[in-house]
């Protein structure tokens, strides 16, 4: 069966979908995902779509879903690439990919989410000192 390369980067987790996704091989790509996000505790997940042509409801579910599991497992979705006719097709198929983020390309896509990562750790910091004067 075949299998979407999951590369990992320091913190994050990248995956660039060279071919156009058929349904198992996106399930597959979802269940390996996310159980590389929880084995490596990754912050933040980067998916390039810039070859896919075409995003169909259940590719766009399945994205969906990714950004949801990550984001329960603590980390943060990006998707990179996204031809003009895919994002037209999301928007008419009314698919918000409610926690997706989205940048134009893997550089910016990385600098948002280290953008995101380095927010988050202010965030947990400044709990820590609230829970400190509460005590």
């Amino acid at each position: 069966m075949d299998r979407i390369p999951i590369l990992r980067m320091g913190n994050f987790l990248l995956v660039t979908i060279q071919v156009d996704l058929y349904d198992r091989l996106a399930l597959t790509l979802e269940a390996d995902l996310v159980q590389m996000v929880k084995k490596t505790n990754a912050k933040g997940v980067l998916i390039d779509i810039s070859a896919v042509s075409i995003v169909d409801s259940f590719m766009g579910r399945i994205i969906g879903n990714i950004a949801s599991m990550s984001k329960i497992l603590d980390s943060e979705t990006v998707v990179v690439g996204m031809q003009p006719a895919v994002a037209i097709t999301l928007i008419e198929l009314g698919l918000p990919l409610k926690g997706v983020h989205t940048a134009l390309d893997v550089e910016k896509g990385m600098l948002l989410l280290k953008s995101m990562i380095d927010e988050n750790v202010d965030d947990a910091d400044l709990d820590e000192q609230d829970d400190a004067f509460a005590e």
